[in-house]
């Protein structure tokens, strides 16, 4: 099933994990042939592709066909890993191809939800109890003007786009020491958020008028939320999550405030250590609270910066076809950090650059606020 065009079928997300090892790490020719059309997602430089709309409609193969195909794929790997002749650039994209499945992991989440909410039954993924997020206790954090440096210097798995490391001007800024709150949201729709072009981009009042957005998506008329534990009561002190560039935006302008730089949110963090500050409560599938011992928390929601999704100074894409990877993606959108409820483990980090189109909502999008000095 697919439930729009932005998402895919769960057995698109496993083909194509399972394409990427067989087209950039194995030798020889395909497990088939049609798997190379059928499950290319955007390198123009492999070859012609499905279209991403209609993946929804491709019957065959069938799920069983896709996991033996996964089978044939992950042994062949291991074989040749276990050769121990790969050099450097093989090893290379082993890794890049074991981070971008993670990535999938994570896409593979938030299309199952948006599928499952278009359930009239609200059918949920998981039975496991929800946990009641922790009151924050909110305040702010000063940062002087300073020139700081931002970006991953590699000494670990990066993707390309986090790099190069380099200098940047940070001017004084105060930034919320925790994400947005659903208590907070429904603040902003009382006051009649979503009914004031005041406060909104003109391209998202058109997108406010035009999609009828009276309110975060997954949110009920009646007060309930749904997600993977399907339809619960709302917690008031979960950050909200499943928000647009453009609501974000609006938010922050409510609040007199603004969302902060990608440098200042990065410059922010940059001193925490990402696996203590990241905040868990033993399963991925709902959001939680930040952590009053930390400085906000990363792992709750990914948090909407105001930069638009661009290239460090020096940045140049990895040679081949896997430099389609991030590079060709940057324009028309902006950047995430952080981290979300559905983000692996691994990949929660203050460096990790996600970005998305600003009309976009189905995966964990959320927000801090920040205001100059």
């Amino acid at each position: 099933m697919q439930s729009m065009p932005d998402a895919s079928p769960t057995k698109w997300h496993l083909a194509h994990t399972t394409w990427f090892f067989e087209t950039f790490v194995l030798p020889g020719d395909p497990v088939d042939p049609t798997y190379s059309y059928l499950f290319n997602s955007y390198y123009e430089a492999v070859g012609d592709r499905h279209p991403r709309h209609v993946r929804g409609l491709i019957t065959r193969p069938t799920a069983d066909d896709v996991v033996a195909y996964r089978g044939k794929v992950d042994e062949a790997v291991v074989s040749l890993l276990d050769l121990g002749t790969a050099d450097d650039e093989l090893l290379d994209l082993v890794e890049l191809g074991i981070h971008h499945e993670q990535q999938h992991q994570e896409l593979l989440l938030m299309d199952a939800l948006h599928l499952l909410a278009q359930n009239p039954f609200s059918p949920s993924y998981v039975t496991d109890p929800v946990a009641v997020s922790p009151e924050h206790p909110g305040g702010w954090t000063t940062f002087d003007e300073a020139i700081v440096e931002i970006g991953n210097d590699g000494d670990e798995f990066i993707f390309d786009n986090e790099g190069p490391r380099h200098r940047a001007l940070v001017p004084a800024f105060k930034i919320a020491n925790a994400a947005v709150t659903c208590a907070q949201w429904q603040e902003f729709i009382a006051d009649g958020g979503y009914e004031t072009p005041a406060l909104w981009l003109s391209d998202g009042w058109g997108t406010v008028q035009r999609e009828e957005w009276v309110r975060p998506l997954y949110w009920r008329p009646d007060g309930s939320i749904f997600n993977l534990h399907g339809l619960h009561e709302l917690d008031p002190n979960q950050p909200v999550s499943h928000l647009s560039y453009y609501e974000a935006d609006a938010f922050a302008r409510w609040s007199g405030c603004r969302l902060p730089t990608e440098v200042q949110w990065e410059h922010a963090f940059g001193d925490s250590d990402p696996a203590a500050a990241q905040v868990r409560s033993g399963d991925i599938f709902h959001p939680v609270g930040s952590s009053p011992e930390q400085n906000g928390a990363l792992g709750s929601v990914w948090e909407w910066t105001s930069s638009a999704y661009s290239a460090y100074p020096g940045y140049k894409p990895v040679e081949g076809a896997v430099g389609e990877y991030n590079g060709k993606f940057m324009a028309s959108q902006y950047v995430l950090r952080g981290g979300g409820y559905l983000t692996p483990v691994g990949h929660v980090r203050t460096t990790y650059r996600n970005f998305f189109y600003p009309q976009t909502r189905w995966h964990t999008g959320g927000l801090r606020l920040a205001y100059d000095l």
